[in-house]
């Protein structure tokens, strides 16, 4: 049995983990905004504030084994300090209070967006360079936090970083919801030439990633100081995935097209316009998300497989099934 902190223990691949943690028999303290009365109940340690926090974050880390920091600010839109705070000075929190307090392994959640640098991604894998413009807060921010982390791996603290991408299944409450609602809305417009595909990352194979990784760090170190793409077993052509949804969901493909480079300089503009009123509010169109929602990007997870020994234990097709029947029925199983 190990004593484990979560960070971000209370959203959706925080709570996912901790559930797997218990599942095994783990001792969990979660730290993050809220309370969480379904943790408490489930016999969580749940300490609520800022992980930007040292102190906070010394007292979470006390008589630990393990670190998962899974806690980040997310989303395109939004003031630069307030990702700063939380991705950048949360993540040196935990870090330096990892080292106070001899934790000896920190599992960081990472994005691949800090590799994505505007062009297509095609079999991509580690060795790709960090982007130098990365046209958002949230990945630049990222950059900064994943660069902290491999670089803190030590003899004494063994670090590792999983790049999840586009992270789907029942109880997400980002992703499948605003495609829904927009889908519902026609609110969508295919971008580009609807060829593009993407790697997708069913709910429970990445947490299967992360204790992979946990295991590898507190047993042999292989994957120390390292970062590792994670997907299902192979891309998806992102339009006819979302497509293959809404129809199962009754709701009219999306048919209607938007020249990339007219969805990429309206984006511009509504940046400008945005920064220049202070809205908080996310513009319905930026040049991050025209180029997400136009080029590939897909990874090659061979490192994934060789080192930690990951294989998604759920096939797109089955996580589908389940997402749907959650999705109609609230059941996730």
């Amino acid at each position: 049995m190990n004593r484990v902190v979560v960070t971000g223990g209370g959203g959706f691949v925080g709570s996912a983990i901790v559930r797997r943690l218990l599942a095994r028999g783990d001792r969990v303290t979660v730290v993050g905004r809220s309370r969480y009365p379904e943790l408490i109940a489930m016999g969580v340690t749940c300490l609520q504030g800022d992980i930007a926090d040292q102190n906070l974050m010394n007292q979470a880390c006390k008589n630990t084994d393990l670190v998962f920091h899974v806690a980040a600010k997310a989303g395109i839109w939004g003031r630069w300090q307030d990702y700063v705070q939380t991705n950048v000075h949360g993540t040196i929190a935990c870090i330096r209070s990892c080292r106070k307090n001899n934790v000896p392994a920190l599992v960081y959640t990472s994005t691949p967006s800090v590799v994505f640098d505007r062009h297509d991604l095609e079999g991509a894998d580690e060795r790709t360079p960090y982007a130098k413009k990365s046209l958002c807060h949230y990945a630049m921010s990222k950059i900064i936090a994943e660069k902290l982390v491999l670089q803190a791996n030590s003899a004494t603290l063994s670090t590792t970083a999983i790049r999840p991408h586009l992270i789907w299944g029942p109880g997400d409450p980002h992703l499948v919801p605003r495609l829904l609602d927009r889908g519902q809305r026609k609110k969508l417009k295919i971008v580009g030439n609807g060829a593009n595909q993407v790697d997708i990352t069913y709910i429970d194979n990445v947490v299967q990633a992360h204790l992979l990784a946990a295991d590898n760090l507190l047993g042999t170190g292989s994957a120390a100081g390292r970062a590792f793409f994670i997907g299902q077993e192979k891309p998806v052509v992102l339009w006819e995935w979302i497509n293959g949804l809404f129809a199962e969901m009754g709701i009219e493909r999306v048919r209607k097209r938007v020249p990339f480079m007219f969805a990429y300089l309206a984006g511009g503009l509504l940046e400008l316009m945005y920064s220049g009123l202070q809205r908080t509010v996310e513009p319905p169109m930026t040049r991050f998300v025209a180029l997400q929602l136009a080029r590939s990007h897909w990874f090659n997870h061979g490192a994934a497989e060789e080192v930690l020994g990951y294989q998604p234990e759920i096939s797109t097709r089955e996580g589908m099934k389940r997402l749907l029947r959650y999705c109609r029925n609230g059941v996730e199983r």
